[in-house]
């Protein structure tokens, strides 16, 4: 577990979290579980810990975005459907996975996703 003067840097990484995530819609998690990483968690505890404060980001941003008419509820709820089954598979597998292995996949998701989007026309 992280110590309190890490806990307390939490709070401003939230904010850098919520703004990158209200604003690119990734939720979040991409900046998070690093952090959490970087913070002396485990996989399973970053990316649980990740989980509960990306649900309260994306509450807060999907009031902002509401407001704004950028939802299609319909979709979003399809998506979040589907979404629970995954999050059940998902949370099973990192179980498996050691903190150093995470990592690695981790980074290689991350940089894939980046050059995807870098080089898509």
């Amino acid at each position: 577990m992280a110590g309190h003067t890490t806990m307390l840097l939490l709070i401003p990484a939230g904010i850098v979290v919520g703004l990158g995530a209200s604003f690119s819609g990734l939720g979040g998690g991409f900046l998070m579980v690093p952090l959490l990483l970087l913070a002396g968690y485990t996989a399973q505890k970053a990316v649980g810990t990740s989980f509960l404060a990306i649900m309260i980001i994306s509450f807060s941003a999907l009031l902002a975005h509401g407001k704004l008419a950028n939802v299609d509820y319909r979709a979003g709820i399809m998506l979040g459907l589907g979404g629970i089954l995954g999050a059940q598979a998902g949370a099973r597998l990192v179980e498996n996975v050691s903190t150093a292995s995470f990592r690695k996949i981790f980074a290689v998701i991350l940089v894939a996703l980046a050059a995807y989007m870098f080089f898509k026309k």
